[in-house]
């Protein structure tokens, strides 16, 4: 471990502290903060000549700042000769942004993709990303790391029966099915579609039986939490009997926090890709920590393991 060298920008120090601690290394020193005119100042403070490098940061509020943040640590690693550099990205924004979709719009999750590759990252690591073929953007390696494990470990010690998984749209119902198989429950899908360019949907219908079931849906995020609401309230329309959440990253943007305390839902499992502080904390809320996955990811890039045998041997 003495040639690796594991750095953080402010999105989620507690995080990065966490991984650092599982891997038995110390913190990299660093600077990274803002002068007041907003431009981003960044200075190494170790030696990272031919050393493997990992930047740990998910592009959480402030977005942008999170995103530019990452972006000149990586040129000020690859100017200052580090050997490796490893973009540790555990929440990707932008990914819902990951097809033309409609006239004259951008592609921002390859966009982003580029603008990595561009400042000098030699590879991604990364978290459940909303779309699978984001990886396609890169032309460098990327490892996507699922949260599926950690979740339902979880869920299945709280002993719900009889259970029934739910996906909260057709897009996201083959990890909902993964889910449901390891959770021995069966399947339905709301099926939804979005309103505009606004954070709102409507709910069409749903594809299989939750009457008489405890219901878990499953997301890789909840935003303003306004999809969530609208289920929690139609699975109990028909029959559900409780309802609970989980997905992988809390944004928990706008009115999301009031949106959950005030539904019937009983409990929304997330992970810590995102960090969950100060008026986000609330009860109805659990959150377990993805540290030691990225943790175990980044020992296995550092060494040459496989990363794709943690999964396997699951």
């Amino acid at each position: 471990m003495d040639e690796m060298k594991v750095f953080t920008g402010n999105a989620h120090p507690a995080l990065a502290k966490a991984v650092v601690d599982y891997l038995g290394i110390p913190m990299g020193n660093s600077q990274v903060f803002q002068f007041s005119n907003e431009n981003t100042f960044v200075k190494i403070l170790d030696n990272v000549r031919n050393r493997d490098t990992f930047v740990i940061q998910p592009f959480s509020t402030p977005v942008n700042q999170s995103i530019l943040e990452m972006l000149i640590m990586i040129d000020a690693l690859k100017r200052a000769s580090a050997g490796r550099i490893t973009a540790v990205v555990p929440y990707y924004a932008y990914g819902r942004t990951d097809k033309k979709d409609q006239p004259r719009v951008p592609i921002t999750a390859r966009l982003l993709a580029d603008l990595l590759t561009t400042a000098g990252a030699n590879r991604l690591l990364t978290v459940d990303l909303h779309a699978a073929q984001i990886q396609g953007f890169f032309n460098i390696p990327v490892d996507e790391l699922s949260a599926m494990s950690l979740l339902t470990t979880y869920i299945k010690k709280m002993n719900l029966s009889p259970l029934v998984v739910v996906a909260t749209d057709i897009g996201i119902s083959k990890r909902a099915r993964d889910f449901a198989a390891r959770l021995d429950a069966p399947l339905a899908i709301i099926e939804k579609r979005r309103l505009g360019n606004e954070d709102k949907t409507e709910t069409l219908n749903i594809i299989g039986d939750v009457k008489g079931r405890i219901a878990l849906t499953v997301d890789d995020e909840i935003d303003t939490a306004g999809s969530l609401t609208n289920s929690v309230q139609t699975l109990l329309n028909n029959g559900a009997t409780e309802v609970y959440a989980c997905c992988t990253h809390p944004v928990l943007s706008g009115p999301a926090i009031k949106r959950i305390q005030g539904s019937a839902v009983k409990e929304v499992i997330v992970t810590d890709t995102i960090p969950v502080l100060g008026e986000k904390h609330i009860d109805k809320i659990t959150v377990l920590s993805v540290a030691s996955l990225l943790g175990e990811a980044i020992h296995r890039i550092h060494t040459g393991l496989s990363v794709g045998a943690m999964f396997q041997q699951e």
